[in-house]
């Protein structure tokens, strides 16, 4: 009898150092900060097809938001910072749309990213995220910065905002200058001249934004696009490099709204 009564508590021991939201070991939500690659879905482990990284998730428990890639397309979405500890319910995960030669890894992603109900800690810059049945459904590993942001550095041509190409024939080609050493910025955005500074967050290797951007007042013939660049860059909140070379600058939500060449 005595030896029975040993076996169930070690049972119900084990299963309460496996749940995902065990309230006497439960991890604060700042732990969860910060980018992490996503190495394994439902106990698989994922490999990242030619010429691709790892899918990744980023989490920003100051704001609740949620950014990253799954494989193929950027994704976005939020979740509660006021949950318990342990606890980790995500919103609808919006995600760009391009094709790619293999989507089995991101729809796995986004599958098993639907199910995350709660998050616990797997060791050392580990992390898994669990479903309501307190089962690992992804494991994550703590992302390494891939992208300094000294590559920001130098000047930079303004080819795309918003998707749209910047039209050729132009008087003054729109560009950005960037001097990561003092942290400011000036340029042109097609009439007038531009200056300021930007600022960065820990939470996330790639964060920029661009409060504050003063620019001269000159009139000219057409101020159209102008007016789409200086809206866009006080979108920006982060960037990356593209796969076909230079920089996007992406908002909040994750949408490209500047690309940048050299």
């Amino acid at each position: 009898m005595n030896k029975v009564l040993v076996s169930m508590c070690i049972a119900g021991a084990a299963l309460a150092m496996s749940s995902c939201r065990s309230v006497e070991k439960a991890t604060p939500l700042s732990s969860i900060n910060g980018e992490w690659n996503i190495i394994e879905v439902n106990g698989s482990k994922v490999t990242p097809g030619e010429s691709r990284t790892l899918p990744f998730i980023a989490f920003d428990t100051a704001t609740g938001r949620v950014s990253g890639s799954s494989g193929c397309n950027r994704m976005m979405g939020n979740f509660d910072v006021n949950a318990k500890p342990g606890s980790l319910e995500l919103g609808a995960i919006g995600s760009t749309r391009m094709m790619c030669p293999d989507m089995t890894t991101e729809r796995n992603v986004l599958s098993a990213l639907a199910q995350v109900k709660g998050y616990k800690k797997a060791g050392k810059d580990k992390l898994y995220l669990c479903n309501a049945s307190n089962r690992p459904v992804i494991a994550l590993e703590k992302k390494e910065a891939d992208v300094k942001l000294s590559i920001l550095n130098g000047e930079w041509k303004v080819k795309e905002v918003n998707g749209e190409a910047i039209p050729s024939g132009m008087e003054k080609q729109p560009f950005i200058a960037v001097d990561v050493k003092k942290k400011t910025i000036h340029g042109n955005a097609g009439c007038n001249l531009i200056n300021g500074g930007f600022e960065t967050n820990t939470s996330s290797a790639k964060s920029i934004s661009f409060p504050g951007v003063a620019s001269t007042m000159m009139a000219c013939p057409d101020m159209e696009t102008e007016g789409k660049i200086l809206k866009a860059m006080n979108e920006v909140r982060s960037f990356d490099v593209l796969a076909g070379g230079g920089i996007g600058l992406y908002d909040a939500n994750n949408a490209l709204v500047l690309v940048l060449e050299k």
